[in-house]
């Protein structure tokens, strides 16, 4: 028996039973605004949802809380009140939350750099400590960023992932045991807090010109000099060969993810799960050749096999667990969130990947 069948549809209607938002209920008087917070707003997801947030006449003040200082108004983000603080500390996301029609949470912990304690305490508890603040200030939606990898790559998987196929925790990313883990918690939650609308985004990879974002891409005290180093992707100065198996995948834009945040955020359509991905499947050899590489261009089969092989040795360092991600292509149906929220990319998978490549002045 598939799992789609053992567990049961997990759509857009089962995750949620709040009020939708801008076409019901309070949010439509003609003065009514509202008020957003958001965790983790100066990352790749943050940097495509608040220049939207900045213009939409619907929104009247954003709260972002991040554990690092910045100025909003630097970055032309006018509506938005910085407020220090860690999703570890409760007391510190209720204070900020207050007044919060909408609570967004973006921060995540990515690359495996951190201790797999801290990272835990981060990622599950942190956000379960978010989502519990939303609902004790009052707010109508919750808005979560989770992602494909909340699939698992399993052989049973299908060739085009939509809502209804269950998520399952990877066998050993840590970043995708932890996506599926979460959502199943939230659900259990939003159970618990029916007037808490719960809308999920499941993107693939997001690429634009903050790809790295807020990312510690080298660990401890290296963090800063990575976050120099790898701020944005770069081609290649010299065409390098290079042997790329015909991995397929999908992408999609900085900014296509925050035209989705920004539509669950308007309750456009109704609380549930979405996948958000740019038009268009992309092979590995494509994207070494946007990089500036001549790929050589292998079967994808035997790379995937050895990938799946190396993601099972033991004591394998949480980066390095990644290699998960590239054992079998993981292709999602976008079909729901075109139908339901509105939504349609900007970018095809492969315009986002170019943007994200192209030569801009330095600090823009």
């Amino acid at each position: 028996m598939s799992p789609a069948r053992q567990r049961g549809g997990r759509g857009a209607g089962p995750l949620g039973e709040g009020p939708r938002g801008l076409d019901e209920g309070e949010d439509t008087a003609p003065d009514r605004r509202l008020t957003v917070a958001v965790t983790g707003p100066t990352g790749t997801f943050g940097s495509g949802l608040m220049p939207l947030l900045q213009q939409d006449e619907h929104i009247d003040r954003v709260i972002g809380m991040a554990r690092r200082p910045f100025d909003p108004a630097e970055r032309g983000w006018t509506k938005m009140e910085y407020r220090q603080g860690d999703v570890r500390d409760p007391e510190a996301l209720l204070e900020a939350f207050r007044g919060a029609d909408v609570v967004v949470h973006l921060a995540f912990l990515i690359t495996g750099n951190a201790s797999r304690q801290t990272t835990r305490e981060i990622n599950i508890e942190g956000t379960l400590n978010v989502f519990r603040a939303a609902a004790e200030v009052g707010a109508r939606r919750f808005v979560y960023a989770s992602s494909l990898a909340a699939y698992g790559w399993y052989a049973d998987n299908p060739e085009l992932i939509d809502e209804n196929w269950p998520v399952r925790p990877a066998a050993r990313l840590f970043y995708g045991q932890e996506k599926a883990e979460l959502e199943a918690l939230l659900e259990a939650d939003a159970r618990r807090h029916p007037d808490l609308a719960l809308y999920l985004l499941r993107p693939p990879i997001v690429v634009g010109p903050h790809a790295v974002g807020a990312k510690d891409v080298l660990p401890g005290p290296l963090a800063p000099l990575g976050r120099r180093i790898f701020s944005r992707p770069r081609r290649l100065p010299l065409p390098l060969p290079l042997l790329v198996p015909e991995f397929r995948l999908q992408l999609v834009h900085e900014e296509d993810v925050g035209r989705a945040l920004q539509l669950c955020i308007l309750g456009a359509g109704p609380p549930g799960a979405y996948n958000v991905a740019g038009d268009g499947v992309l092979t590995a050899g494509d994207v070494a050749r946007e990089f500036g590489a001549l790929p050589i261009r292998l079967p994808a089969g035997p790379a995937q096999a050895a990938a799946k092989r190396l993601s099972r040795l033991p004591f394998l360092p949480p980066a390095a667990e990644w290699v998960e991600a590239v054992s079998r292509p993981s292709i999602m149906d976008t079909r729901r969130a075109r139908e339901q929220l509105g939504w349609r990319p900007r970018y095809t998978g492969l315009e986002a990947l170019r943007d994200t490549l192209r030569n801009r002045p330095s600090g823009t």
